[in-house]
């Protein structure tokens, strides 16, 4: 199994067609994500296996009613997943998620950070790239029916922050 990229180094760049639900939550407005473009403040990276499953469903709706906690520390939250981008309007729409789903259909992004996984697709994993693109800390579960809850991912932040 690819262990990805390691902490310490470039965290590895890509574009990525998603979406994210405007303030409002009417329309749904799709665009490439570009990791190098997020430069100047963190990004999290929550790879997820599937869109409208249980454990993911969870996971999004405590991120996306943390983005306050993120915005304070100048951090971007993604979540990326090998579902169309139709699929994640869907999803962003019937939960509210305020953050950016992005669509990794081939899971070449999951595969250069090391979470592509056989049978199940991709492994449910959060990487922290610093606002210098740097990979600063990442959690890649082996069975992924747990998360990093918000507090660890803010904790986290925090300490790059101040770094």
């Amino acid at each position: 199994m690819a262990s990805g990229p390691q902490l310490g180094s470039a965290a590895p760049d890509f574009t990525l067609p998603g979406g994210v639900l405007s303030g409002s939550g009417e329309t749904f407005e799709r665009a490439d994500y570009r990791l190098t473009s997020a430069r100047g403040r963190s990004v999290v990276l929550a790879f997820y296996p599937g869109d409208n499953t249980t454990v993911c469903t969870k996971q999004l709706c405590s991120y996306s009613s943390g983005m306050e906690a993120f915005e304070g520390l100048d951090a971007d939250v993604w979540g990326i997943s090998p579902q169309g981008v139709d699929s994640h309007e869907s999803f962003a729409r019937a939960f509210n998620l305020r953050m950016p789903l992005l669509a990794d259909e081939g899971r070449e992004i999951a595969k250069a950070y090391g979470v592509s996984a056989p049978g199940i697709g991709v492994r449910r994993a959060v990487f922290l790239i610093g606002p210098d693109g740097i990979l600063r800390w990442k959690h890649v579960a082996l069975l992924g029916a747990t998360f990093q809850s918000l507090d660890t991912l803010t904790d986290r932040l925090s300490g790059i922050k101040e770094a």
